[in-house]
């Protein structure tokens, strides 16, 4: 895994946790310029996350001869274990401690479905999100771990196209036996995906260089579209800043690849999104009946959030992973593919 990768990857996680601090806290309502720019952009880590998943498939199927059951057990190994446990303690706080999610009910085929990876409407009536609400975006990455796994039976060169074409078909509504569950597939979000495979094909193609500045003056032009924003679809006004951000920190590789701290970071953000919600309604269930400022519980909440998700990918995420493909028969270094372009 690139390191700059990694880094960006661990920037997007703390926007996120920035962004639902503004939500779970003050409910987007909010008078400073700081909190009002998490509130309204911080999202966008939801969209590197994207771009970056694209990416980092890409490179990881590139040379590597697997089949598309191999490539999807080795995905669903290294993202569902860590879900599953969160999914399952949110299961357990919301049924022992319910005055610390006052919206959110435990329905057990709601929590199948969430379990399963299928898009269902929340209990509380909020829209078509699971019982870890953030991880709708994992329902996204799933479609896209299957589409992508069906481009393996074919060269490398034309898994853009394909991929780009089944995601069409599945996500653009030509047809209505293909406008799954209520339309929540209907997003152009999954446009990142395809952003991400095009920068892993450059990059592979050794075509990501360029002197320092060049990079660094796209990330100031990125950040820059991303503050004014635009009144167009999700996929340009925040996929092709968030795209540029991708490309850019990549080709700034040779000055992060010798960071352990930034590496470390980047391994931890999974479970840093994972978790983050839950810490953050724990602490202001806390801060409600202590009269604690919320942005005193803040630091707590950061400080939480990150032995947690330290502790979760070391124990969890890399422990279930190892032993995973261990009992699943995928822990075998795969062959060297002989595909060209």
């Amino acid at each position: 895994m690139l390191v700059s990768v990694q880094a960006l990857r661990a920037l997007a996680a703390w926007v996120v946790v920035g962004h639902h601090f503004i939500q779970v806290f003050f409910n987007f309502e909010v008078d400073t310029p700081l909190a009002y720019l998490f509130a309204d952009k911080g999202a966008i880590g939801v969209d590197v996350f994207f771009v970056i998943s694209g990416l980092v498939i890409f490179l990881a199927t590139a040379d590597k001869a697997l089949t598309p059951g191999r490539f999807m057990l080795m995905r669903v190994a290294r993202i569902a274990p860590a879900y599953w446990f969160y999914t399952l303690l949110m299961a357990l706080l919301v049924m022992t401690v319910p005055s610390m999610f006052p919206e959110t009910y435990v329905v057990p085929s709601h929590v199948l479905q969430s379990l399963l990876f299928i898009p269902a409407e929340h209990p509380g009536g909020f829209g078509r999100y699971p019982l870890v609400d953030v991880g709708w975006t994992l329902n996204f990455e799933m479609l896209f771990y299957g589409l992508f796994a069906l481009t393996l039976w074919f060269r490398r060169a034309y898994r853009l196209w394909i991929v780009a074409t089944l995601l069409y078909l599945v996500c653009g509504g030509v047809s209505p036996a293909f406008d799954l569950f209520g339309g929540f597939y209907r997003n152009d979000i999954v446009l990142e995906f395809l952003m991400g495979i095009v920068i892993g094909m450059l990059y592979h193609r050794g075509l990501c260089r360029a002197p320092a500045w060049l990079p660094l003056l796209g990330i100031v032009a990125a950040l820059a579209a991303i503050y004014h924003g635009a009144d167009v679809p999700r996929a340009l006004e925040w996929g092709v800043p968030s795209a540029i951000l991708v490309i850019c920190f990549v080709t700034l590789e040779p000055f992060f690849r010798h960071s352990r701290v930034l590496k470390m970071l980047g391994d931890c953000s999974y479970s840093v999104y994972l978790l983050h919600t839950m810490v953050l309604c724990a602490g202001r269930w806390f801060a409600e009946r202590t009269g604690v400022d919320p942005y005193v519980m803040l630091p707590v909440c950061i400080l939480v959030t990150a032995f947690a998700s330290f502790g979760s990918y070391h124990w969890l995420e890399k422990a279930a992973y190892s032993r995973l493909k261990q009992w699943l028969g995928i822990d075998q270094p795969p062959i060297l593919s002989r595909q060209k372009y």
